[in-house]
């Protein structure tokens, strides 16, 4: 008896060895079964060969659809990032004749004293 404790890896590669064996030992019952309603041995070889290509071309599929996707979310998230150092480093408007020309512009707020309409907080009315 082995009383060695196996790793994780060794107790996974088990794991995948008996599946496969599994999946061989059902692939082989279809095969008969295929055979014994009257396909010649070839043909059932070649359904089941038929079949996993097919499955594999499926699987290719949506593996390309999903690089696709996560090469698009990457180009997206780096243009994001690109554009928001640049907006940090850029001002809407360069001088305050720009920014008086706004709708809404309040000359106070911005203490704008060469403007018509600046008013002196203090200034009795």
């Amino acid at each position: 008896m082995n009383t060695q404790t196996s790793s994780i890896a060794e107790r996974f590669g088990r794991w995948l060895g008996r599946g496969w064996r599994g999946y061989l030992r059902r692939e082989r019952r279809v095969a008969g079964w295929l055979m014994a309603r009257g396909l010649p041995a070839a043909g059932a070889t070649a359904l089941v060969w038929l079949v996993k290509l097919a499955f594999l071309g499926v699987l290719l599929y949506a593996a390309f659809w999903l690089a696709l996707l996560l090469l698009f979310a990457v180009v997206a998230a780096w243009a994001v990032r690109d554009s928001a150092r640049r907006d940090e480093d850029e001002w809407p408007f360069q001088t305050l004749d720009e920014l008086s020309k706004t709708p809404g512009y309040d000359p106070v707020l911005h203490n704008d004293i060469g403007h018509c309409d600046y008013v002196e907080e203090n200034e009795d009315r």
